[in-house]
């Protein structure tokens, strides 16, 4: 007898899982022939049709002539690996308008399988042709895939093989950003994807079966464009993309080290940060400093400062997360908590890490005062070890009151594989009393993923959108979407980046319980107030 299933529309809660993390205009569900069974958004004003006149038409239709193709490639091909990482493509409107694309393959039991796809306007002021800069994000989360595949030894004849970085160091001005931007997103014949990863500072990376252009005649073009005064000035180099050797995790932490490093200190930045040699160089690199970043764990050469994280109703202070503060001495110049954090993913010491901080974190439950509780950020990595789990819940056994002083925060720095692993672990600290909270939430591609697999009882709202909800009336509907989200799932929401009153104000109206910023409270050592204040309330050390 065959199983019956349901092609009713999905419950709200569903909905949400599948696009509560996608800052669309446009949501669309399909069947998996491409023909599109539910839309919902902003179609009228972007295409000037109605949702409900889509329905049993090709998704292909949504999108230009010239990429219909290859939406049409993307979509039989997204039930085998699950989702559509976000990928530019234009909208089958006069101005051919540059969207960002991505996708979901949802199968739920009880319902027919589907694609859902969110269309999303590319962030910042766009050129009004093709030629776009697409999301930073975008770019990297495609290159990471790309890099991952073929450092696990799969074929991929698309991996890119170098990154181009251009740099303007005399500054770009105002009135020439479009048609900078317009010829970064051009170069090539369009042979690169571009994103703007600093004022200034942009990086190139090849689409699938290309290659960078001469970086030289790509100089004097831009130069060209240029002020008399500022010429001269534009910077054009390249960088090895090779995965040779590396794991796919090294792969991808070492490219997110790079961009970093471009952001931060331009060209100069990546040299000095050891990528002189390219991925494997710097892997290679990070490798010889093992000991070093080992030593240094196993000698807590690193403290722990304390933010409040409060109430936005009344501002009583709820819990402290603990922040990350390695020896500047271990590092080199600009880098911080999140670069030490990286290296340690990069060389396995994140489980010696996460029990470290844990350690730490255990020694100051004294200074608490009574309900209090410290939040430590566990990685996706160690989260999901059978080693790290036994020792982690051995150590909460055996202190008193550790199990109702420390809370966990699980980080999507590393993504999780394993996620029955994981599982195991939250279960076991779920049944010690110990809340778990989902960070970040929103930044990763697999955060919704994550919500659906995962029981936790927090939700920490990341602080992008909390920002763009502040700049933009349009994105505090996606916000107040991951606060009913959150809520459906019986898990209660803290929102990062709480700079000031207004943030605080339109974060409570959204829905949001709690906050965490310097506008309820910066980091520090305990104790600290029992309500947060807003003041500085010790010598705060800021990290770049």
């Amino acid at each position: 007898m065959s199983e019956t299933v349901s092609i009713r529309p999905l419950g709200e809660r569903e909905r949400f899982v599948a696009f509560a993390f996608a800052a669309a205009d446009l949501l669309v569900e399909a069947d998996l022939g491409g023909r599109i069974i539910f839309a919902t958004g902003a179609f009228r004003a972007r295409l000037n049709r109605k949702p409900e006149e889509l329905i049993g038409h090709p998704v292909s239709s949504v999108v230009a002539p010239a990429d219909r193709a290859a939406l049409a490639n993307a979509l039989a091909m997204l039930p085998l690996r699950g989702r559509l990482e976000p990928a530019m493509l234009h909208l089958a409107d006069a101005a051919a308008t540059p969207f960002v694309v991505s996708g979901l393959h949802l199968a739920l039991p009880g319902h027919l399988p589907r694609l859902c796809l969110s269309f999303a306007p590319v962030p910042g002021k766009l050129p009004e042709a093709p030629g776009a800069i697409p999301a930073t994000a975008a770019m990297l989360q495609d290159a990471e895939e790309r890099l991952r595949r073929a450092a696990a030894g799969e074929k991929v004849p698309d991996a890119p093989d170098r990154l181009g970085m251009v740099e303007f160091s005399a500054g770009i001005p105002e009135a020439l950003l479009p048609d900078i931007r317009r010829a970064l997103g051009n170069a090539g014949g369009g042979a690169c994807l571009a994103a703007e990863v600093a004022p200034g500072r942009f990086s190139l990376l090849p689409r699938s079966g290309e290659r960078l252009p001469d970086t030289e005649a790509l100089a004097s073009e831009l130069d060209a464009m240029m002020p008399a005064r500022a010429r001269g000035t534009v910077k054009v180099d390249t960088m090895s993309l090779s995965a040779a050797g590396l794991s796919p995790l090294q792969a991808a932490r070492a490219l997110r080290h790079c961009l970093s490093a471009f952001a931060r200190g331009g060209i100069r930045g990546v040299a000095d940060a050891g990528f002189e040699d390219g991925l494997p160089g710097f892997v290679a690199d990070v490798a010889q400093r093992s000991q070093v970043l080992r030593r240094a764990v196993k000698e807590g050469r690193f403290a722990l400062e304390y933010q409040p994280i409060a109430s936005l109703a009344d501002r009583k202070l709820h819990h402290y997360e603990a922040l990350l503060r390695p020896d500047r001495a271990l590092l080199g110049r600009n880098q911080g908590p999140a670069e030490f954090v990286s290296l340690a993913e990069m060389v396995g010491l994140t489980e010696e890490l996460d029990l470290a901080v844990l350690d730490q974190a255990l020694r100051a439950i004294p200074r608490l005062g009574a309900g209090e509780r410290i939040a430590i950020n566990i990685s996706g990595l160690s989260m999901q070890s059978e080693s790290f789990r036994h020792e982690l819940i051995y150590r909460l056994d055996t202190v008193p009151e550790a199990c109702r002083r420390i809370m966990v925060e699980l980080t999507e720095t590393a993504e999780i594989e394993h996620e029955a692993g994981a599982v195991r672990t939250l279960t076991a600290l779920s049944e010690r009393g110990v809340p778990a909270c989902l960070d970040d939430f929103g930044a990763g591609a697999a955060a919704f993923r994550y919500l659906k697999a995962f029981k936790v009882d927090y939700v920490k709202v990341d602080g992008a959108f909390v920002e763009a909800a502040v700049k933009e009336p349009r994105d505090r509907s996606f916000v107040a979407s991951m606060v009913d989200l959150s809520l459906a799932v019986g898990a209660r929401v803290i929102a990062e980046r709480i700079e000031t009153e207004e943030h605080a104000k339109i974060m409570l109206s959204l829905g949001v319980e709690l906050g965490q910023g310097w506008h309820l409270g910066r980091p520090g050592t305990l104790p600290l107030p029992a309500a947060a204040t807003g003041k500085v309330i010790t010598k705060h050390e800021q990290w770049s």
